[in-house]
């Protein structure tokens, strides 16, 4: 499926003799991830918040999806992003023409997270030693040439002194590289005694349209009511969970809206895992109609930070 597999180690505790794993202290795993992505170690910080949304992962049975979309398809998604936001952009600069044609494709068993990955549970992470906290400064911003300003979309979700911003701690986190998101997979699988990881974008597609190929995770149209966009919503992140009647037929909450997210799959389709970019899927709180899709997705640098980038974990099978 393309996506990376953690291999165990031998604990650095083993028989307890390490420094900081006296009598009673938990031995820290260590993981050996995906070659981009830095080992991490689980340090024994308070993880509840991550081991709490690791308790809702959501069983994607194995077997055929439909994948893919068909010009019609892709013709009516056009139109959605002009009815929607009253400009053509979407058309003009062929976003969609990317995608596979529609298809029946097949994948084994696999979870995935309910929700995005919030800041609460991010923090924990950063608390235990893995990353730094999230953070931006106006400069680093405009150099990576994203169109969000920075006063009005863009300060709001820079973490300051190590703390998620206020307000915040149920909003999916952002400004995390493609690395550091699949680190947080890795080191909740410490935390869970389990493999961790990014969902591909074969398997965030099946998630979001389920085995009827349905177009949106609700159906096959644009309804602005059900995900946190710019046609319905404040022009920011909303707590994850929050449209409920958004969820995709096995009942996953956040497929489309709010934030895109991370996937393993290298970008575009059929490079290799060397490439400078990786698949996003969905879409984010300042997108219009025909985005968010099932069969949508596009790249970004493996090593952007943006406000409206996040992610969720994914495991093999159906749990130990």
């Amino acid at each position: 499926m393309g996506a990376p597999r953690f291999a165990w180690l031998v604990s650095i505790c083993a028989g307890g003799a390490a420094a900081g794993c006296g009598a009673g202290a938990a031995a820290p795993h260590v993981t050996a991830p995906d070659p981009d992505v830095p080992a991490v170690a689980y340090r024994g910080h308070d993880a509840s918040i991550s081991t709490a949304a690791d308790a809702q992962l959501v069983t994607i049975p194995g077997g055929r999806y439909v994948a893919g979309s068909t010009p019609e398809e892709r013709a009516a998604a056009y139109d959605a992003y002009l009815t929607t936001s009253g400009a053509d952009t979407a058309r003009e600069r062929a976003w969609f023409a990317k995608e596979e044609d529609r298809h029946v494709a097949e994948l084994p068993t696999f979870r995935i997270d309910l929700m995005p990955v919030t800041n609460a549970a991010y923090a924990e992470f950063v608390a235990d030693g893995g990353a730094p906290a999230p953070t931006m400064d106006e400069a680093t911003w405009r150099a990576q040439g994203f169109s969000q300003r920075w006063p009005d979309e863009v300060e709001r979700y820079v973490w300051l002194d190590g703390a998620p911003p206020p307000g915040r701690a149920d909003h999916p986190v952002v400004l995390i590289t493609w690395a550091e998101a699949a680190a947080y997979c890795a080191w909740r699988g410490e935390v869970v005694g389990e493999p961790r990881r990014l969902p591909s974008a074969a398997e965030y597609e099946k998630a979001a349209r389920g085995t009827e190929g349905l177009v949106y995770p609700w159906g096959n149209a644009f309804d602005a009511a059900r995900l946190d966009s710019q046609v319905h919503g404040p022009r920011d992140t909303m707590p994850a969970g929050s449209f409920p009647d958004g969820r995709s037929p096995y009942g996953v909450l956040g497929l489309a809206g709010n934030v895109f997210e991370w996937t393993s799959t290298p970008w575009p389709p059929g490079a290799d895992h060397a490439a400078a970019r990786r698949t996003v899927k969905g879409s984010a709180w300042d997108d219009w109609g025909g985005v968010g899709r099932g069969a949508s997705g596009h790249g970004r640098p493996r090593t952007a930070r943006h406000v409206i980038v996040g992610f969720r974990c994914a495991a093999d099978g159906a749990g130990a």
